[in-house]
């Protein structure tokens, strides 16, 4: 008999379900596994992409940063006082015009704050002026030179007070107050030319005197002159430029010096508004012993009057043609094959030669051979490397005279793809840089505009087929 308090222990063991693998899961695997492998194979393929040929032009990377020299001649201030400006910068004044005033007294600023003067209402052609400056400075903004930013400034400032001086004039001639009229000095122009109202020290500046330095620009100050400010009499109160003729200094070397002064004229772009113009060139050995090449110009001066330096880029080499990929060019070897050696067949309009071949029974005999051919130079075929083997032996059509294959030559082209194989097309290189190349259009083995070439030359193998 048991006794009491005695307990039976059990085991409780954890039911496993069994694995129930049905059909819907092994699809789900396999589609699984072909996903990964097809993804594994995209990313170690060669991917071959395609580029389409267009018609384009290419110039080489030529860019220089240059220093302006024009005649610059400093207006000096005939009063101490407040200066307000009354024409606008780039403008061009004639002798005698009325180009800024001294206030003496500040008074006249009080009297341009009053509300005596009324509304100056602009008319169209004033808002057209100033949509027309705002305009280029939008196209040609960039935040690489965000300093121009404040020269766009000043030139609507200025312009927006060339309009509102008009009235300012009208009013204080119409003054009854005699004491603020002996207060105000009329300054105006004692030449004609463009107006800057701006110093820099480099106003007497010769293209001789120009150094490495300067053009680096690195401790160049520009003082900006503006209206309502107080200045001394003597003092520098804006510059004037009565000549068109101007010039623009960049450093070169030598071989570029010996090209420019071979040329004798180039033409330039200037990057700040993508205009182009005519230079004559100069070149200097300035004391600095670095060599400069001074480009003159007689046009586009006032474009330019709110600047000292200046990017511009040499068009020396510009071709127009096709322009493909450097990536795209390869030279391939191929036979070199007599013209009267080649014949054509009349129903396939294929090419082909007459090569000699043996018989079983060892007969000499001769077998017609299709080959493509790739350029016709100097009487001269090339002929796909494939085709022959050097030592075949070739007749003539309707003679006996025979041509052993031998000679070989390479050819520069790329790979067309338009009829889905690594199709070789020669090129003609007219001019390249670093990235592109334009080759001559319209030749009889070359490309055509809109043609589909391999970007990567070195993903495919002549005569590889390609899935466009």
């Amino acid at each position: 008999m048991a006794g009491k308090g005695s307990s039976k222990v059990t085991k409780i063991k954890k039911y496993r379900k069994p694995l129930n693998i049905n059909i819907g899961m092994v699809i789900f695997a396999a589609i699984f596994l072909y996903v990964c492998i097809c993804i594994s194979m995209y990313f170690k393929d060669n991917h071959i992409r395609p580029y389409e040929v267009r018609e384009g032009s290419l110039s080489s990377e030529n860019l220089y940063t240059g220093i302006i020299i024009r005649e610059e001649n400093i207006i000096t201030a005939e009063a101490s006082g407040y200066v307000n400006y009354y024409a606008r910068e780039g403008e061009r004044v004639a002798v005698g015009n009325l180009v800024y005033t001294v206030d003496e007294t500040g008074r006249l600023s009080d009297y341009i704050n009053s509300e005596e003067l009324g509304t100056n209402v602009l008319s169209d052609s004033d808002l057209l002026q100033l949509k027309s400056e705002i305009v280029n400075f939008v196209h040609g903004f960039t935040p690489e030179n965000y300093a121009s930013t404040y020269s766009f400034k000043y030139a609507v400032k200025g312009t927006v007070l060339k309009f509102a001086n008009v009235s300012l004039m009208d009013s204080i001639n119409d003054l009854n107050n005699g004491d603020l009229r002996s207060m105000v000095t009329l300054a105006r122009a004692p030449q004609s030319g463009i107006v800057m109202y701006w110093t820099d020290g480099y106003e007497a500046l010769k293209p001789s005197e120009v150094t490495a330095n300067m053009l680096k620009a690195s401790d160049y100050e520009k003082k900006q002159l503006l209206s309502n400010e107080l200045i001394a009499s003597e003092d520098a109160v804006y510059k004037i430029c009565n000549n068109e003729n101007w010039s623009l200094v960049i450093q070169v070397d030598e071989a570029r010096a010996a090209e420019l002064e071979q040329a004798e004229v180039v033409k330039v772009r200037f990057m700040k508004n993508q205009n182009e113009s005519w230079a004559n060139i100069t070149i200097l050995y300035n004391s600095d012993g670095n060599i400069y090449a001074q480009l003159s110009f007689t046009n586009s001066m006032i474009s330019f009057v709110n600047d000292r330096f200046l990017e511009v880029e040499l068009l020396l080499h510009e071709e127009t043609g096709l322009k493909i990929p450097n990536s795209s060019i390869v030279e391939r070897e191929f036979f070199l094959i007599p013209e009267a050696y080649i014949t054509r067949s009349g129903s396939t309009d294929s090419y082909g030669v007459l090569r000699e071949t043996v018989l079983e029974d060892g007969t000499p005999s001769t077998a017609y051979i299709e080959v493509s051919i790739y350029s016709l130079v100097d009487g001269e075929y090339y002929v796909d490397a494939g085709a022959l083997q050097s030592g075949d032996h070739l007749f003539m059509p309707d003679s006996t005279e025979t041509y052993t294959v031998s000679k070989r030559d390479t050819l520069t082209g790329v790979y067309n793809m338009n009829k889905g194989y690594a199709d070789f097309k020669q090129i003609e290189i007219l001019y390249h840089n670093e990235e592109y190349s334009i080759v001559r259009s319209n030749t009889e083995y070359g490309l055509n505009v809109y043609d589909l070439i391999v970007q990567d030359a070195s993903s495919v193998t002549a005569d590889q087929f390609i899935y466009k």
